[in-house]
């Protein structure tokens, strides 16, 4: 019995020692995976403009390094881990993250866009990001767009109804063809990349509208609801508000909503020549 017991402890002190390898194997192997995620960092470098009215000092880049596995795959979130992890004084504008409000619009590698709808470049080049060109500069990202809301007030952007609804009319009805035409026009989201990217628009923003505002001009002035098509055309008929666009085409070319500005410019010049 004795000898049977002694067997057994031997078999099993055996098999525990043949354990122990194993052990030091899984837990090797578990270092150098850890090891290895943390070598596979992918930093991507930012260059930021940056002007703080305030400092009193000139404008300057600002270079971060962001861990692309740990960050969402837009330039905005790569500006928003920068803004919580990094430099809260970072300034910038942005809000429904979803290519709707416009608010993020900048001049990203050298092209206008929204931060939200931008991939990250994954390439080793930093990313430069800078606010939208030719445009006054609150602070750092954030672009003065008060001239361009007055431009955009000064088209009169509503429904002009001279008799107004009939009696017990709920709505300004119109026909599918007549609401077609208005697509391509009504999904600008006034983000003013378009305008910003145009160069008679930036030697000429105090007078000549900028393809965002007149493509806006241009959706009431095909509405067959509205009954001032004529005194539309009849305000935008300047040699600067409308005739400063030289079909240079930079306008369609970045805009985030894939609209084309060009073609409703050129076809408001078309129905001006409903005026002589």
């Amino acid at each position: 019995m004795l000898s049977a017991l002694s067997r057994v402890g031997r078999t099993l002190g055996n098999r525990t020692s043949s354990l122990q390898p194993i052990a030091g194997s899984i837990r090797g192997l578990s270092s150098l995976k850890v090891e290895s995620v943390q070598a596979e960092e992918h930093i991507k470098y930012f260059k930021i403009y940056r002007w703080d009215p305030d400092s009193g000092k000139q404008p300057y880049l600002s270079t971060y390094p962001v861990n692309l596995n740990e960050c969402g795959p837009m330039v905005l979130d790569a500006l928003i881990k920068i803004k919580n992890e990094q430099d809260p004084t970072l300034t910038f504008r942005r809000s429904c993250r979803e290519g709707i409000c416009g608010s993020c619009a900048m001049n990203i590698n050298g092209s206008n866009t929204l931060a939200c709808l931008c991939y990250i470049d994954k390439g080793t080049d930093a990313s430069k990001i800078y606010p939208l060109p030719h445009m006054y500069v609150v602070k750092d990202l954030v672009p003065d767009m008060g001239n361009f809301y007055e431009q955009y007030r000064s088209i009169e952007p509503w429904l002009h109804s001279k008799d107004g609804k009939a009696e017990g009319q709920a709505e300004f009805l119109q026909t599918k063809e007549d609401r077609k035409k208005l697509d391509g026009m009504y999904e600008c989201i006034l983000c003013a990349c378009c305008s910003t990217s145009c160069p008679s628009y930036w030697w000429n923003a105090d007078k000549y509208l900028g393809p965002a505002v007149l493509m806006q001009a241009y959706r009431w002035i095909e509405d067959s609801r509205d009954d001032s098509t004529r005194e539309r055309l009849e305000q935008l008929d300047d040699s600067f508000k409308l005739y400063r666009c030289h079909t240079i085409m930079n306008c369609s070319k970045v805009c985030p909503k894939h609209l084309n500005p060009g073609k409703a410019i050129a076809s408001i010049k078309k129905r001006m020549t409903e005026l002589h």
